[in-house]
């Protein structure tokens, strides 16, 4: 496998790569690359111009503002996994790190690259919409937010113009103490996950369920939050019965069929992830593990 010839730009700030990309034709931003050289070794992208964002300075810090929490496009995926504020303020998203390819793909993989290349199985998506986060997208035009809901056009495509680059993600934490939950399905171990579900659960003073996120990962062109499922938990007490038929509302969800699996397996393996999912988030929340775990991992 050999990459077709290109012009490569090296950048030393956001501006700089911004005028590149709104005066080249055809041109590909390259930030972890972990995705992005196999398919250029591969040919499956061909561009004229690859712009380099490993050099820019300011997108790679992980910060608390105002209550939400802020994560540059080019952290990496190894940094969050062990950041002490991604540890205690969202351990959904350290749990579900662990399962990202392997550790040097995560020593170089980036969140914003995750997102931008939107593979339907990919982890970090997942959490990124059962999390309600906004993506930052800046252009020479200005700067705009985009809710990670509306961020997947259609399949590996993001909402985004040409001209523009994915510079953060930003998303208000749970409160501490609340419970989660990544549960998936892969053939091997650091394999995209055939399917995924990511749960997040609060619990009201009374002990019924005060709000509830069920997110589905590989059933489609993009994360898929499960709005018919939240509905049967919120408000109740939890329990087998509960979550079980939260669980069964999955088997009318839409699923793609490709050469791993089929629709009806999909359909089947959702079904049942989310049930163990949402056992696992109820228990943590409710004995309080959720908060030991965030302190002492």
């Amino acid at each position: 496998m050999k990459p077709p010839p290109f012009s490569y730009h090296d950048p030393r700030s956001l501006e700089e790569a911004l005028k590149l990309l709104a005066s080249l034709d055809d041109a590909k931003l390259l930030a972890g690359g972990q995705s992005f050289m196999p398919m250029l070794s591969m040919r499956f992208i061909m561009p004229e111009h690859v712009i380099d964002l490993n050099r820019i300075s300011g997108l790679s810090e992980i910060r608390e503002n105002g209550g939400g929490i802020e994560i540059g496009a080019m952290v990496r995926q190894s940094e969050l996994e062990f950041s002490d504020l991604i540890r205690s303020r969202c351990p959904l998203m350290k749990e579900a790190l662990r399962l990202v390819g392997h550790r040097p793909t995560r020593n170089r993989g980036t969140i914003g690259g995750s997102l931008c290349h939107l593979d339907p199985a990919a982890e970090l998506p997942v959490i990124a919409a059962a999390l309600d986060a906004s993506i930052r997208v800046r252009s020479e035009r200005g700067e705009r937010s985009v809710a990670m809901s509306e961020f997947p056009a259609f399949y590996m495509t993001p909402a985004i113009e040409a001209d523009e680059i994915v510079t953060g993600v930003e998303f208000e934490p749970w409160p501490v103490g609340h419970g989660y939950a990544f549960v998936e399905f892969a053939r091997r171990h650091g394999d995209f996950a055939i399917v995924a579900v990511a749960v997040l659960m609060a619990l009201a003073g009374d002990g019924t369920v005060s709000r509830v996120s069920i997110t589905l990962g590989g059933v489609g062109s993009g994360p898929l939050r499960c709005s018919d499922a939240e509905s049967v938990v919120s408000g109740s007490r939890g329990g087998a019965q509960i979550f079980q038929k939260a669980a069964e509302t999955c088997r009318h969800i839409e699923a793609m069929e490709d050469v791993h699996a089929s629709s009806a397996y999909r359909r089947h393996l959702a079904e049942t992830l989310t049930g163990r999912a949402l056992e696992s988030a109820f228990g943590r929340v409710a004995n309080g593990s959720s908060a030991r775990e965030g302190a002492s991992s």
